[in-house]
């Protein structure tokens, strides 16, 4: 596969940390990256995204007023919001295995673990953009779809509301 071009993409780095922010903008650059807007906090994230549709979002966890997790279920849950299906990235220094499970109930599409380098960034970037996932919209979860592998399901239906055969 060939890897896509970065030359279109609008970029959105929210990292508590200045200094963490423009590394990772460095090298978001360093990718070609079309555009990329550092902000610090939740609210400076909620403000571009209200106003400039991204090509993906690469968040911190651990961000203010609100945390990360919660911003891509704001994000998510925002049916008008206009980037409600844009790929989000969590980026943490130490998570765990309850960490990762609420971010990817929350919507995020991939994780990073800090420290990382530029290729893990491409990759991640890479996975986003050449095989998304379908975006699910449900009672219970709005997001990227969960599951990673698709495989095909043979037995009966097991939900309780599932559609029966006429």
């Amino acid at each position: 596969m060939q890897k896509p071009s970065f030359a279109k993409l609008d970029v959105l780095v929210v990292d508590p940390s200045p200094h963490m922010g423009a590394l990772i903008g460095q090298m978001l650059r360093h990718l070609k990256v079309r555009r990329v807007d550092e902000v610090q906090s939740s609210d400076g994230a909620a403000v571009l995204l209200q106003s400039h549709r991204f090509g993906a979002i690469m968040m911190n966890d651990r961000l203010a007023p609100m945390n990360g997790v919660a911003v891509v279920k704001a994000l998510r849950s925002a049916s008008e919001g206009l980037n409600r299906d844009t790929p989000v990235i969590m980026m943490s220094a130490s998570p765990d295995a309850a960490d990762i499970a609420a971010a990817r109930d929350a919507g995020v599409n991939e994780f990073l673990r800090k420290p990382f380098a530029t290729q893990h960034v491409e990759s991640r970037l890479v996975a986003v953009l050449t095989a998304p996932r379908p975006f699910i919209e449900a009672k219970a979860f709005v997001g990227p779809d969960r599951r990673r592998k698709r495989a095909d399901h043979k037995g009966g239906e097991r939900r309780s509301d599932a559609k029966r055969p006429a």
